[in-house]
């Protein structure tokens, strides 16, 4: 035997660091040396590619260590290997320890210096064509393990045979494997520095089995052919600050079931067409996917992530997932998707402890572990943690052309103390609370992803008054283009789950929102949160007493919504007033649809979208504060509060009234900054909606008398529990 017997050792009890400096073809005094550790294998041979010639290795060992000397050689050939397997089956296959790297000296340095914005392209298992030969090239990143193998459904899950070399300092492990393609299932064996063995799933996988089986799948998502050129370049050169975005939130896996294949959920392909239709129909400008990155848990609804560029196996391929994405494009639907780089979950098979030691994750449970969700905290002061979680974003916009991500528990990352007693976290070097790191991180993020991708949005849901959120980096900012607008909904839903007598002495709850209002870029919003943990559905928490009652408030409440600045997203089930909380494991209630009380909803919710999209007024002054004003915020004997959206042009002057008492007013007088027509564009007491039919017949002309600090005034009609929307219609009509 040949080679060294420390290096036979390390080989066979699957402890080498470099295997491609023992295995493999190597120059050995005036000829060649060839070694190959196999499974499974009575006789090898070296087979010369061009000429067929035949080399025979002798076995030197009953684990598969075959070794020969070829003296008639001494230039290295290109080569396979012939073996006969216990079973007589003879395979002829290329040497995964002949090929050089896949990652240059560069990739690695970028990668270790966080600046390699696409490294998912290179870390992780691609289908390759090395050498005009076809394989598998993986690359995973393990700095403290002392050994690290592919092991899968080709090689029987045995960590010997597949060793991965460790290139240079960096910190990751690569090797090359001819022959095996899509479909072969795969994990990382990591032998730590204790000798502790670490099966994990490829932090870099795009695809996974199904829980509770957890292998990474190899699989190409590249060869998707796309046709939404059009949409993407109109995505590029929207400004979405004057634009209308009115986002329909869904929770993928309970939006809609097959009762007839026994209640399971809507694939991906199936999504496409339904979904599409419905967002449509509705006037939706986008859809908002709660997190679609494979999770092992679907009680998490997708926030505990394993496989942060993996769309989940649940609902069909990452194919299946382009092509929900592109008929939505098709259709002129843009697509959100919730994005979870707060924290992750302690699966043995993830990553945590990855290579044995705290690799992701912070080391000290003071700044690495969450007390609220039981998931780790990422390392964002690490370069290599920030490159992975960046690609991440920039995976799912590169691959799957995602419009944007609303980032999930901004502020647990903002805050050190978030969620914790004194004596609970590290202050920043600076002994203050802010996590400086991941700040930096966010701002990186926030700036790459708006460069990369012209028009991708970047929300972020964050509950404190963290100042500059949706601000840009440049001017200091975090560089969100949107903010959730929590406390308007808290306040907002307070006042609507009182009953109509108490509220008069609420009407600051309504107002008090205008104070901060353009203190960011706000998005209006009733999501999921709002409709679990016993908190009951948007139609039950209204304040009244039967349905109908309550459907008129919901109505109200939504054409309020609709009406003020902010985008808005809206979680499914709300836009028909679904009676029970949310279940993420069964199917919202369309059944309800049947009932007036609930199609109305849906019709006026309809109606608004298209509002909010036809009228300027509605959406310049999202984000610009001179696109507001109050007429009447002081009414709260009444229960009104009136206000105007405005454009540019007077006669896109929208006047907006809201009334939340169940008794009709008449002749309420309000003034107007112009005089003539005012045209009733939206009543929600309609009778289309199922309201009581009251209104104004269409509008109401102004009259020559000032009132609310302005030179003129009409009277009106204010049906009870309604919000009522005029437009200013110019002084000749009506």
């Amino acid at each position: 035997m040949i080679v060294a017997k420390e290096e036979f050792k390390r080989l066979t009890e699957a402890l080498h660091h470099h295997p491609h400096q023992c295995l493999g073809m190597h120059p050995y005094k005036k000829g060649l040396v060839v070694r190959a550790f196999l499974q499974d294998a009575e006789t090898c041979e070296v087979v010369d590619v061009e000429t067929d010639e035949r080399f025979p290795l002798k076995s030197t060992s009953e684990y598969g260590f075959f070794e020969g000397e070829i003296k008639s050689r001494s230039e290295v050939f290109t080569y396979r290997l012939r073996v006969q397997q216990g079973n007589g089956e003879i395979r002829q296959f290329y040497d995964p320890y002949r090929f050089l790297p896949c990652l240059s000296d560069e990739d690695l340095y970028l990668f270790n210096k966080g600046d390699d914005h696409r490294i998912y392209n290179k870390l992780g298992a691609h289908v390759r064509t090395v050498d005009e030969v076809a394989g598998v090239s993986f690359a995973v990143w393990a700095p403290s393990a002392k050994r690290v193998s592919v092991v899968g459904d080709f090689n029987r899950w045995d960590g010997r045979y597949h060793q991965m070399r460790a290139l240079g300092s960096s910190g990751v492990w690569e090797i090359f494997i001819p022959g095996i393609a899509e479909g072969n299932k795969y994990k990382y064996e990591i032998r730590d520095e204790g000798g502790n063995l670490h099966l994990k799933t490829d932090p870099y996988g795009t695809y996974f089995e199904a829980p509770p089986h957890n292998a990474s799948v190899i699989r190409n998502v590249t060869g998707f052919q796309w046709e939404d050129d059009e949409w993407i370049k109109r995505r590029s050169q929207t400004d979405w600050k004057n634009a209308p975005i009115s986002a329909y939130e869904v929770h993928f896996g309970s939006w809609k079931r097959k009762v007839e294949d026994g209640g399971r959920p809507f694939t991906y392909r199936e999504m496409a067409e339904e979904l599409t239709r419905y967002v449509v129909d509705l006037n939706y400008t986008h859809v908002e996917f709660m997190p679609l990155a494979e999770h092992p848990f679907t009680g998490s609804w997708g926030y505990q992530v394993t496989g942060y560029f993996a769309p989940t196996q649940r609902y069909g391929t990452p194919e299946d997932f382009q092509y929900l994405v592109n008929e939505l494009h098709k259709a002129g639907i843009g697509v959100i998707m919730d994005w979870v780089p707060a924290h992750f979950p302690t699966d043995a098979f993830a990553l945590g402890k990855f290579d044995g030691s705290a690799l992701y994750e912070h080391e000290d449970p003071r700044q690495g572990f969450h007390q609220d969700w039981g998931t780790l905290i990422p390392n964002f002061g690490r370069h290599e943690v920030k490159a992975f979680l960046l690609g991440s974003a920039l995976s799912w916009l590169d691959r799957y052309h995602i419009d944007g991500f609303r980032v999930d528990a901004v502020a647990s990352m903002l805050y050190l103390d978030y969620s914790r007693k004194e004596g609970e976290w590290i202050p920043n070097k600076y002994g203050g609370r802010e996590n400086l790191e991941a700040i930096e991180f966010l701002q990186m993020t926030n700036k790459l992803v708006h460069d990369y991708y012209p028009g991708v949005l970047m929300i972020a849901e964050e509950s404190t008054a963290f100042s500059g959120i949706s601000k840009p980096v440049e001017e200091g900012g975090i560089g969100f283009d949107f903010k959730w607008n929590m406390g308007w909904m808290h306040d907002t839903l307070q006042y609507f789950e009182k009953d109509s007598i108490y509220r008069k002495f609420h009407q600051n709850n309504l107002t008090f929102g205008m104070i901060y209002q353009y203190s960011e870029n706000f998005v209006q919003c009733f999501s999921h949160d709002e409709v679990v943990h016993g908190k009951g559905s948007m139609l039950m928490k209204m304040g009244a007493g039967s349905i109908t009652e309550k459907s008129h408030n919901l109505r109200a409440l939504y054409a309020l919504m609709w009406a003020w600045p902010g985008k808005k997203t809206l979680f499914m089930g709300q836009e028909f007033g679904q009676s029970d909380e949310w279940s993420y494991d069964n199917s919202l209630a369309w059944h309800l649809l049947q009932y007036k009380d609930h199609s109305g909803i849906l019709d006026i919710i309809r109606d608004l979208n298209q509002l909010y999209k036809e009228e300027p007024a509605l959406v310049t002054g999202d984000t610009d504060p001179q696109g507001f004003e109050w007429v009447s915020a002081g009414d709260a004997d009444s229960s009104v509060l009136a206000f105007l959206r405005k454009s540019k042009n007077p006669e896109d002057t929208i006047l907006v009234v809201g009334h939340y008492t169940p008794v009709n007013r008449y002749g309420y007088t309000l003034g107007v900054p112009y005089p003539g027509f005012w045209k009733e564009v939206l009543n929600s007491s309609a009778s289309h909606y199922g309201g009581e039919g009251t209104g104004n017949l269409g509008g109401v002309k102004t009259d020559p008398i000032a009132w609310d600090q302005h030179g003129h005034s009409m009277k009106i009609t204010l049906p009870g529990m309604s919000t009522t929307i005029f437009k200013y219609s110019g002084e000749a009509e009506g």
